[in-house]
Protein backbone atom coordinates (compact mmCIF):
# COMPACT_ATOMS: atom_id res chain seq x y z
CA UNK A 1 0.00 0.00 0.00
CA UNK A 2 2.44 2.28 1.05
CA UNK A 3 4.67 1.72 -2.27
CA UNK A 4 1.22 2.48 -4.47
CA UNK A 5 0.74 5.61 -2.30
CA UNK A 6 4.61 6.64 -3.56
CA UNK A 7 3.90 5.87 -6.85
CA UNK A 8 0.97 8.27 -6.85
CA UNK A 9 2.11 10.89 -5.22
CA UNK A 10 5.69 11.25 -7.85
CA UNK A 11 2.86 11.00 -10.98
CA UNK A 12 1.26 13.90 -9.38
CA UNK A 13 4.25 15.83 -8.58
CA UNK A 14 5.89 14.89 -11.83
CA UNK A 15 2.07 16.45 -13.78
CA UNK A 16 2.23 19.43 -11.46
CA UNK A 17 6.17 19.98 -12.78
CA UNK A 18 5.08 20.26 -16.69
CA UNK A 19 2.00 22.40 -15.92
CA UNK A 20 4.22 24.67 -14.38
CA UNK A 21 6.65 24.70 -17.61
CA UNK A 22 3.85 25.18 -19.71
CA UNK A 23 2.96 28.11 -17.57
CA UNK A 24 6.12 29.29 -17.58
CA UNK A 25 6.69 28.94 -21.60
CA UNK A 26 3.41 30.89 -22.14
CA UNK A 27 4.12 33.77 -19.79
CA UNK A 28 7.59 34.16 -21.66
CA UNK A 29 5.68 34.33 -25.02
CA UNK A 30 3.09 36.76 -23.83
CA UNK A 31 5.80 38.78 -22.24
CA UNK A 32 8.27 38.78 -25.37
CA UNK A 33 4.84 39.15 -27.38
CA UNK A 34 4.36 42.65 -25.97
CA UNK A 35 8.05 43.57 -26.37
CA UNK A 36 8.31 43.31 -29.71
CA UNK A 37 4.40 44.63 -30.11
CA UNK A 38 5.81 47.63 -28.17
CA UNK A 39 9.34 47.62 -30.59
CA UNK A 40 8.14 47.19 -33.80
CA UNK A 41 4.70 48.34 -33.92
CA UNK A 42 4.06 48.01 -37.50
CA UNK A 43 6.10 44.30 -38.14
CA UNK A 44 9.34 43.54 -38.67
CA UNK A 45 8.83 44.18 -42.88
CA UNK A 46 6.59 47.06 -42.82
CA UNK A 47 8.02 50.31 -45.12
CA UNK A 48 5.43 52.59 -43.79
CA UNK A 49 6.48 55.11 -41.35
CA UNK A 50 5.47 54.67 -37.49
CA UNK A 51 2.13 56.19 -36.74
CA UNK A 52 3.64 58.99 -34.81
CA UNK A 53 5.19 60.63 -37.64
CA UNK A 54 2.06 60.75 -39.91
CA UNK A 55 -0.60 63.54 -40.16
CA UNK A 56 -3.56 64.06 -42.32
CA UNK A 57 -3.44 66.83 -44.83
CA UNK A 58 -6.73 68.68 -45.22
CA UNK A 59 -8.59 65.66 -47.53
CA UNK A 60 -8.26 63.17 -44.53
CA UNK A 61 -5.68 61.48 -46.60
CA UNK A 62 -2.66 60.86 -44.92
CA UNK A 63 0.71 62.45 -45.73
CA UNK A 64 4.27 61.01 -45.03
CA UNK A 65 5.77 64.05 -43.40
CA UNK A 66 9.80 63.74 -43.10
CA UNK A 67 11.76 66.29 -40.32
CA UNK A 68 14.31 66.55 -43.11
CA UNK A 69 12.21 67.64 -45.65
CA UNK A 70 13.73 70.89 -46.91
CA UNK A 71 12.33 74.07 -47.94
CA UNK A 72 14.40 73.93 -51.05
CA UNK A 73 11.70 71.08 -52.20
CA UNK A 74 9.27 73.15 -51.29
CA UNK A 75 10.02 75.91 -53.60
CA UNK A 76 11.07 73.39 -56.31
CA UNK A 77 7.23 71.84 -56.00
CA UNK A 78 5.79 75.43 -56.16
CA UNK A 79 7.72 76.04 -58.87
CA UNK A 80 6.57 72.87 -60.57
CA UNK A 81 2.77 73.88 -59.83
CA UNK A 82 3.31 77.18 -61.26
CA UNK A 83 4.89 75.68 -64.54
CA UNK A 84 1.82 73.09 -64.92
CA UNK A 85 -0.55 75.77 -64.44
CA UNK A 86 1.23 78.27 -66.90
CA UNK A 87 0.83 75.17 -69.53
CA UNK A 88 -2.29 74.00 -68.42
CA UNK A 89 -3.55 77.98 -69.64
CA UNK A 90 -1.61 77.80 -73.05
CA UNK A 91 -3.25 74.27 -73.96
CA UNK A 92 -6.57 76.01 -72.99
CA UNK A 93 -5.78 78.57 -75.63
CA UNK A 94 -4.84 76.08 -77.98
CA UNK A 95 -7.62 74.48 -77.83
CA UNK A 96 -9.73 77.39 -77.90
CA UNK A 97 -8.23 78.61 -81.42
CA UNK A 98 -8.44 75.16 -82.67
CA UNK A 99 -12.23 75.01 -82.13
CA UNK A 100 -12.86 78.44 -83.26
CA UNK A 101 -10.76 76.99 -86.42
CA UNK A 102 -12.69 73.84 -86.81
CA UNK A 103 -15.68 76.29 -86.61
CA UNK A 104 -15.04 77.93 -89.23
CA UNK A 105 -13.80 75.17 -91.49
CA UNK A 106 -17.29 73.29 -90.51
CA UNK A 107 -19.10 76.37 -91.51
CA UNK A 108 -17.32 76.43 -94.95
CA UNK A 109 -17.75 73.47 -95.34
CA UNK A 110 -21.65 73.56 -95.25
CA UNK A 111 -21.32 76.10 -97.63
CA UNK A 112 -19.45 74.43 -100.46
CA UNK A 113 -21.89 71.52 -99.57
CA UNK A 114 -25.10 73.74 -100.25
CA UNK A 115 -23.30 75.41 -103.35
CA UNK A 116 -22.31 71.75 -104.70
CA UNK A 117 -25.93 70.34 -104.06
CA UNK A 118 -26.91 73.27 -106.98
CA UNK A 119 -23.60 73.38 -108.62
CA UNK A 120 -23.10 69.45 -108.89
CA UNK A 121 -26.14 68.55 -110.54
CA UNK A 122 -26.69 68.63 -114.17
CA UNK A 123 -29.86 70.54 -115.31
CA UNK A 124 -31.75 70.59 -118.24
CA UNK A 125 -32.90 73.71 -119.89
CA UNK A 126 -36.74 73.98 -120.00
CA UNK A 127 -38.93 75.31 -122.23
CA UNK A 128 -38.99 79.18 -124.01
CA UNK A 129 -39.31 81.53 -121.36
CA UNK A 130 -39.36 79.31 -117.96
CA UNK A 131 -34.95 78.93 -117.42
CA UNK A 132 -34.24 80.61 -113.82
CA UNK A 133 -30.71 81.38 -112.76
CA UNK A 134 -29.82 79.38 -109.68
CA UNK A 135 -29.74 81.08 -106.30
CA UNK A 136 -26.53 79.90 -103.99
CA UNK A 137 -25.97 82.45 -101.59
CA UNK A 138 -26.47 80.51 -98.41
CA UNK A 139 -27.18 82.69 -94.96
CA UNK A 140 -25.34 83.15 -91.95
CA UNK A 141 -24.92 80.50 -89.43
CA UNK A 142 -24.66 82.20 -85.89
CA UNK A 143 -21.76 82.44 -83.90
CA UNK A 144 -23.08 84.10 -80.49
CA UNK A 145 -19.13 84.08 -79.14
CA UNK A 146 -18.88 86.88 -81.87
CA UNK A 147 -20.46 89.03 -79.24
CA UNK A 148 -22.32 87.48 -76.73
CA UNK A 149 -23.34 90.38 -75.03
CA UNK A 150 -25.33 91.78 -77.98
CA UNK A 151 -26.02 88.36 -79.48
CA UNK A 152 -28.62 88.54 -75.71
CA UNK A 153 -29.71 92.03 -76.57
CA UNK A 154 -30.86 90.82 -80.39
CA UNK A 155 -32.19 87.91 -78.70
CA UNK A 156 -34.59 89.94 -76.92
CA UNK A 157 -35.70 92.88 -79.29
CA UNK A 158 -35.02 90.90 -83.20
CA UNK A 159 -38.48 90.15 -84.52
CA UNK A 160 -37.82 86.59 -86.30
CA UNK A 161 -34.19 87.57 -86.52
CA UNK A 162 -34.68 90.80 -88.26
CA UNK A 163 -34.08 93.92 -87.05
CA UNK A 164 -33.62 98.02 -87.71
CA UNK A 165 -30.24 99.73 -86.64
CA UNK A 166 -29.22 103.27 -86.23
CA UNK A 167 -26.13 104.28 -85.18
CA UNK A 168 -25.96 107.78 -83.75
CA UNK A 169 -23.67 110.38 -81.65
CA UNK A 170 -23.84 113.34 -80.10
CA UNK A 171 -23.67 115.41 -83.60
CA UNK A 172 -27.10 114.29 -84.67
CA UNK A 173 -29.13 113.43 -81.00
CA UNK A 174 -32.25 115.90 -82.40
CA UNK A 175 -32.62 113.73 -85.77
CA UNK A 176 -32.54 110.96 -83.53
CA UNK A 177 -34.94 111.50 -81.09
CA UNK A 178 -37.17 112.07 -84.90
CA UNK A 179 -36.20 109.14 -85.35
CA UNK A 180 -37.40 107.03 -82.63
CA UNK A 181 -40.77 108.86 -82.18
CA UNK A 182 -41.58 108.14 -85.77
CA UNK A 183 -41.03 104.28 -85.00
CA UNK A 184 -42.45 104.63 -82.11
CA UNK A 185 -45.52 106.04 -83.38
CA UNK A 186 -45.67 103.23 -86.24
CA UNK A 187 -45.42 101.05 -83.90
CA UNK A 188 -42.24 98.83 -85.07
CA UNK A 189 -40.92 96.86 -82.20
CA UNK A 190 -37.71 95.43 -83.69
CA UNK A 191 -35.32 98.15 -83.92
CA UNK A 192 -32.29 99.54 -82.01
CA UNK A 193 -29.54 102.20 -81.50
CA UNK A 194 -26.12 101.82 -81.66
CA UNK A 195 -24.81 104.36 -79.40
CA UNK A 196 -21.82 106.01 -79.77
CA UNK A 197 -21.03 108.30 -77.03
CA UNK A 198 -22.43 108.55 -73.55
CA UNK A 199 -24.93 110.97 -73.81
CA UNK A 200 -26.82 109.03 -76.46
CA UNK A 201 -27.05 105.82 -74.02
CA UNK A 202 -28.78 108.05 -71.67
CA UNK A 203 -31.16 109.86 -73.85
CA UNK A 204 -32.47 106.62 -75.27
CA UNK A 205 -32.74 104.54 -71.94
CA UNK A 206 -34.87 107.43 -70.35
CA UNK A 207 -37.33 107.55 -73.83
CA UNK A 208 -37.33 103.62 -73.31
CA UNK A 209 -35.56 102.90 -76.81
CA UNK A 210 -33.75 99.80 -77.15
CA UNK A 211 -29.85 100.88 -77.03
CA UNK A 212 -26.55 99.01 -77.62
CA UNK A 213 -23.24 100.14 -76.52
CA UNK A 214 -20.07 98.98 -77.66
CA UNK A 215 -17.46 98.04 -76.24
CA UNK A 216 -14.31 100.26 -76.49
CA UNK A 217 -12.48 100.41 -79.33
CA UNK A 218 -10.05 103.01 -79.70
CA UNK A 219 -10.03 103.41 -83.35
CA UNK A 220 -14.15 103.62 -84.05
CA UNK A 221 -14.72 105.42 -81.11
CA UNK A 222 -12.51 108.48 -81.81
CA UNK A 223 -14.72 108.94 -84.79
CA UNK A 224 -18.13 107.92 -83.02
CA UNK A 225 -17.88 110.45 -80.57
CA UNK A 226 -16.62 113.19 -82.41
CA UNK A 227 -17.42 112.65 -86.03
CA UNK A 228 -20.03 114.36 -88.25
CA UNK A 229 -22.50 112.94 -90.22
CA UNK A 230 -20.51 111.55 -93.15
CA UNK A 231 -17.52 110.30 -90.86
CA UNK A 232 -20.54 108.22 -88.61
CA UNK A 233 -21.81 107.40 -91.47
CA UNK A 234 -18.87 105.46 -92.80
CA UNK A 235 -18.66 103.10 -89.25
CA UNK A 236 -21.76 101.20 -89.78
CA UNK A 237 -19.99 98.85 -92.48
CA UNK A 238 -17.33 97.90 -89.58
CA UNK A 239 -19.84 97.73 -86.57
CA UNK A 240 -22.72 96.02 -88.72
CA UNK A 241 -20.85 93.04 -89.87
CA UNK A 242 -21.09 91.32 -86.02
CA UNK A 243 -25.30 91.56 -86.43
CA UNK A 244 -24.87 89.16 -89.58
CA UNK A 245 -22.27 86.87 -87.72
CA UNK A 246 -24.98 86.29 -85.03
CA UNK A 247 -27.74 85.57 -87.47
CA UNK A 248 -29.53 88.41 -87.68
CA UNK A 249 -30.60 90.15 -90.76
CA UNK A 250 -30.21 93.98 -90.50
CA UNK A 251 -32.09 96.94 -92.22
CA UNK A 252 -29.76 99.56 -91.53
CA UNK A 253 -31.35 102.80 -91.30
CA UNK A 254 -29.26 106.47 -90.77
CA UNK A 255 -31.37 108.88 -88.58
CA UNK A 256 -32.30 111.25 -90.91
CA UNK A 257 -35.34 109.12 -91.90
CA UNK A 258 -39.06 109.48 -91.06
CA UNK A 259 -40.97 106.40 -90.59
CA UNK A 260 -45.05 106.18 -92.05
CA UNK A 261 -45.23 102.26 -92.08
CA UNK A 262 -43.50 99.19 -91.40
CA UNK A 263 -40.52 98.50 -94.30
CA UNK A 264 -40.58 94.78 -93.17
CA UNK A 265 -43.85 94.52 -94.95
CA UNK A 266 -42.45 95.60 -98.22
CA UNK A 267 -38.83 93.49 -97.87
CA UNK A 268 -38.92 90.29 -100.73
CA UNK A 269 -36.06 88.58 -99.06
CA UNK A 270 -34.72 87.04 -102.18
CA UNK A 271 -31.62 89.26 -102.99
CA UNK A 272 -28.00 89.92 -100.60
CA UNK A 273 -28.98 93.39 -100.90
CA UNK A 274 -32.30 95.31 -100.87
CA UNK A 275 -31.52 99.08 -100.93
CA UNK A 276 -33.40 102.32 -101.47
CA UNK A 277 -32.79 103.86 -104.71
CA UNK A 278 -31.57 108.09 -105.10
CA UNK A 279 -33.98 107.47 -108.42
CA UNK A 280 -36.45 110.09 -108.76
CA UNK A 281 -38.70 108.10 -110.92
CA UNK A 282 -38.51 104.42 -112.26
CA UNK A 283 -36.61 105.25 -114.91
CA UNK A 284 -33.97 106.64 -113.06
CA UNK A 285 -34.20 103.85 -110.39
CA UNK A 286 -34.20 100.86 -112.59
CA UNK A 287 -32.18 102.07 -115.16
CA UNK A 288 -32.38 103.00 -118.65
CA UNK A 289 -30.42 103.21 -122.19
CA UNK A 290 -28.87 106.67 -122.35
CA UNK A 291 -27.49 107.16 -126.23
CA UNK A 292 -24.34 109.49 -126.64
CA UNK A 293 -24.37 110.95 -129.72
CA UNK A 294 -20.80 112.14 -131.35
CA UNK A 295 -21.55 113.61 -134.79
CA UNK A 296 -17.99 113.06 -135.98
CA UNK A 297 -18.01 109.33 -136.02
CA UNK A 298 -20.31 109.05 -138.97
CA UNK A 299 -22.23 105.84 -139.05
CA UNK A 300 -20.99 104.58 -135.47
CA UNK A 301 -22.01 108.58 -133.78
CA UNK A 302 -24.50 106.80 -131.67
CA UNK A 303 -23.13 105.10 -128.06
CA UNK A 304 -25.34 103.66 -126.23
CA UNK A 305 -25.07 103.45 -121.79
CA UNK A 306 -26.72 102.18 -119.26
CA UNK A 307 -27.58 104.29 -116.10
CA UNK A 308 -29.14 104.13 -113.32
CA UNK A 309 -29.24 106.24 -110.24
CA UNK A 310 -26.68 104.51 -107.02
CA UNK A 311 -28.41 102.95 -103.94
CA UNK A 312 -28.53 104.68 -101.27
CA UNK A 313 -26.13 103.17 -98.31
CA UNK A 314 -28.20 105.16 -95.25
CA UNK A 315 -31.17 102.77 -96.16
CA UNK A 316 -30.61 99.02 -97.17
CA UNK A 317 -31.13 95.42 -95.93
CA UNK A 318 -28.71 92.73 -95.45
CA UNK A 319 -29.07 89.18 -94.88
CA UNK A 320 -26.49 86.99 -96.11
CA UNK A 321 -22.54 85.50 -96.38
CA UNK A 322 -22.27 88.03 -99.56
CA UNK A 323 -23.86 90.91 -97.68
CA UNK A 324 -21.04 90.61 -95.01
CA UNK A 325 -18.58 90.76 -97.97
CA UNK A 326 -19.88 93.44 -99.06
CA UNK A 327 -19.35 95.21 -96.01
CA UNK A 328 -15.59 94.18 -95.56
CA UNK A 329 -14.51 95.44 -98.83
CA UNK A 330 -16.55 98.43 -98.56
CA UNK A 331 -14.64 99.32 -94.67
CA UNK A 332 -11.44 97.94 -96.23
CA UNK A 333 -11.70 100.48 -98.67
CA UNK A 334 -12.82 103.37 -96.64
CA UNK A 335 -10.07 102.54 -93.86
CA UNK A 336 -7.27 103.38 -96.96
CA UNK A 337 -9.20 106.13 -98.99
CA UNK A 338 -9.64 108.49 -95.96
CA UNK A 339 -11.11 110.93 -98.29
CA UNK A 340 -13.71 108.78 -100.25
CA UNK A 341 -17.65 108.97 -99.61
CA UNK A 342 -19.07 105.69 -97.92
CA UNK A 343 -21.77 105.62 -100.68
CA UNK A 344 -19.98 106.10 -103.68
CA UNK A 345 -17.69 102.96 -102.20
CA UNK A 346 -20.81 101.41 -101.30
CA UNK A 347 -22.26 101.50 -105.17
CA UNK A 348 -18.84 100.72 -106.82
CA UNK A 349 -18.44 97.61 -105.04
CA UNK A 350 -21.89 96.44 -105.93
CA UNK A 351 -21.51 97.57 -109.33
CA UNK A 352 -17.87 97.68 -110.83
CA UNK A 353 -17.55 94.08 -113.00
CA UNK A 354 -14.58 91.67 -112.93
CA UNK A 355 -11.65 92.88 -114.63
CA UNK A 356 -8.03 91.83 -114.76
CA UNK A 357 -6.88 92.62 -111.20
CA UNK A 358 -10.65 93.12 -109.58
CA UNK A 359 -13.06 90.27 -108.70
CA UNK A 360 -16.25 91.61 -108.59
CA UNK A 361 -18.71 91.25 -106.04
CA UNK A 362 -21.43 87.99 -107.00
CA UNK A 363 -24.29 89.01 -105.18
CA UNK A 364 -27.78 89.92 -106.10
CA UNK A 365 -28.99 92.71 -105.59
CA UNK A 366 -32.72 94.99 -105.31
CA UNK A 367 -33.73 98.07 -105.43
CA UNK A 368 -36.44 98.46 -102.42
Amino acid sequence: MAGRRDGSLMRDKGQSLRGSRIALAILTGVLLGCVFAFLFPHGFFSSDPPIQHRRLDKSGLQVASSSCESQERINMLKSDIASLLDKNAEFEKRIKDLTERLRRAEQGKDNAQKQFLVLGENHKAGPFGTVKGLRTNPTVIPDESVNPRLAKILEEVAVQKEIIVALANSNVQSMLEVWFNSIKKVGIPNYLVIALDDNIESLCKSNGVPVYKRDPDEGVDSIGKTGGNHAVSGLKFRILREFLQLGYSVLLSDVDIVYLQNPFHYIYRDSDVESMSDGHNNMTAYGFNDVSDEPAMGWARYAHTMRIWVYNSGFFYMPTLPSIELLDRVAGRLSRESKSWDQAVFNEELFFPSHPGYDGLHAPVKFL
